[in-house]
C-alpha cells in the first residue's frame, strides 16, 4: 500500500469551465509543485476565454459541508482562497481558518473579470477586511486592487499610498502582503512583498507582452503549494513568480479569447527534427 507523502492543499474558489482561472488553475498549480489538491467550490462561473459572463453562487451551507468532510477525513498543509462572492461564505471560510489557525492560508480575492456587482460590494469587502485578512498567512492584491480594498478605509488620495495601505492591512493581523504590478518600468512587472519589518523584497520580470487569464490564480497557488512544501514566506513567493513567468512564457492560445499560462510546460518533451 502506498503512503501518502505529497503535501495536501485545500482550496476554495470559483470552478472555471475553461479551466484558465479558479478552482481549475489552483489544482493544476498544486500537482505542478508536487502537491495533492482538495477542492470547495464557491461559485460556479459561465464564460470562456475572452471574458467571464455570470457566476453562480453555492450555498453557504454546501460550501461549510464540502470542507468539513474533506477536514474530517485528511490533514492538509495549507488552504487557499480565491475569490468568494458572498458574505456568508466568508463568514464560513473565515470559522473553519480559525479552527486550523496553524495551517497557513493564502488569500487572492480579487479575480479580474468577474461581474461589477461583486468586486464592488462593500459588504464582500468589510467581510474579508474584518474576518478573513487577520487569519491570512499571505495576501496577494493588485496594485489596482489595493488601492480599491483601502478606500474601504480611506477617501481616495492622488498620492502614492502603496506602502502606507500595505502596512495598514499587515496592521489587521495579516503576516504578508503581495502588491503585484506595481509602479515601475512600462517593460517591467514589479512585485512587492510587506510584513510588519516594511518591505522584505520586491522583484523585478521583464513583461511578456499579451493579455492572460489565470495568471494570478497561478501565483497565488503557486506560493501555496511552495509554503505547503516547507518553504518560508519571501522563497515561496519569489518560486511562485518564477513558475508564473515560465508558464506565461510557454502559454497557449486555446479559444478566440485570452491566452492560458501553461502550468505543465516542464513536462512536455521538446520537440526535435528528425
Amino acid at each position: 500500500m502506498q503512503i501518502q507523502t505529497s503535501p495536501l492543499i485545500l482550496t476554495f474558489g470559483v470552478a472555471d469551465p475553461v479551466g484558465a482561472v479558479g478552482i481549475q488553475a489552483d489544482l493544476a498549480s498544486f500537482a505542478a509543485m508536487g502537491c495533492h489538491g482538495m477542492s470547495v467550490i464557491t461559485a460556479l462561473l459561465i464564460g470562456d476565454t475572452a471574458r467571464i459572463e455570470d457566476v453562480q453562487l453555492i450555498d453557504a451551507d454546501w460550501v461549510s459541508d464540502q470542507a468539513r468532510m474533506v477536514l474530517e477525513d485528511m490533514p492538509v498543509a495549507a488552504f487557499k482562497v480565491g475569490a468568494i462572492g458572498d458574505v456568508d461564505v466568508i463568514s464560513v471560510i473565515a470559522e473553519i481558518a480559525s479552527d486550523y489557525p496553524e495551517v497557513p492560508l493564502v488569500l487572492d480575492p480579487y479575480l479580474t473579470g468577474m461581474p461589477e456587482q461583486v468586486l464592488e460590494d462593500e459588504d464582500l469587502t468589510a467581510a474579508m477586511r474584518e474576518l478573513l485578512i487577520p487569519q491570512t498567512t499571505l495576501l496577494l492584491l493588485s496594485a489596482v486592487e489595493l488601492e480599491r480594498l483601502a478606500e474601504s478605509w480611506r477617501e481616495p488620495s492622488a498620492e502614492d499610498t502603496l506602502m502606507v495601505d500595505a502596512m495598514h492591512i499587515v496592521g489587521l493581523g495579516c503576516e504578508y502582503v503581495l502588491v503585484t504590478g506595481t509602479p515601475g518600468d512600462t517593460h517591467e512587472i514589479v512585485n512587492s512583498l510587506f510584513n510588519d519589518t516594511g518591505l522584505v523584497r520586491q522583484d523585478r520580470w521583464q513583461r511578456i507582452s499579451g493579455t492572460y487569464a489565470g495568471t494570478g490564480s497561478t501565483l497565488s497557488a503557486t506560493a501555496a503549494a511552495m509554503m505547503a512544501n516547507g518553504l518560508d514566506v519571501p522563497e515561496a513567493v519569489f518560486e511562485a513568480q518564477e513558475f508564473v513567468v515560465a508558464s506565461i512564457a510557454h502559454a497557449q492560445r486555446l479559444g478566440m479569447g485570452k491566452m492560458i499560462p501553461d502550468r505543465y510546460f516542464w513536462a512536455r518533451e521538446p520537440k526535435t527534427d528528425h
